[in-house]
């Protein structure tokens, strides 16, 4: 059995009930919508983004299922990536921020965490200033703030 998806830019994608249903907004549009010959719209997925979705689920479509409570109370790790989801998250950082977008929208969460612990390893041991440069972000604090930054949160600097 499968369903069709269609992207924010018109692309239609015909995918296993299988792989679909790895999103947990798919899931329950499909519970509520029952079967459908309709394309499903993901507004807020562009086709090159949803293909890479796809290939993602189609790789972990037989993975056992998260345990939900239970795993979001297990502790987090950033460094046991599977081989297979390093290379697929291999991606330039504006795919990867799409990717990341997507997956929340899509409620895919072991993919969100994927894309999260490459995050969290891309800024690893990295100053401010680093991770501003890496991600483009302009400082856009006075010295004014800054010193006031500093004199609030000094009781957090390390002496």
């Amino acid at each position: 059995m499968s369903v069709k998806l269609s992207s924010s830019d018109g692309r239609e994608f015909e995918v296993n009930m299988k792989v679909a249903t790895q999103s947990a907004l798919i899931k329950n549009l499909l519970y509520d919508l029952g079967e459908t010959d309709e394309a499903i719209p993901l507004p807020n997925v562009n086709g090159n983004v949803l293909e890479k979705i796809i290939e993602y689920c189609t790789h972990h479509m037989d993975d056992p299922p998260a345990l939900n409570e239970e795993y979001d109370d297990l502790p987090k790790r950033s460094d046991d990536i599977e081989p297979w989801d390093e290379k697929f998250i291999d991606v330039d950082q504006e795919l990867l921020f799409e990717i990341l977008l997507a997956s929340n929208y899509m409620d895919i969460k072991p993919l969100l965490d994927l894309g999260c612990k490459t995050v969290a390893n891309m800024i690893r041991n990295k100053s401010a200033e680093e991770i501003r440069k890496m991600f483009n972000i302009e400082e856009d604090f006075t010295e004014e703030e800054k010193e006031q930054i500093r004199r609030e949160n000094e009781w957090a600097e390390d002496r």
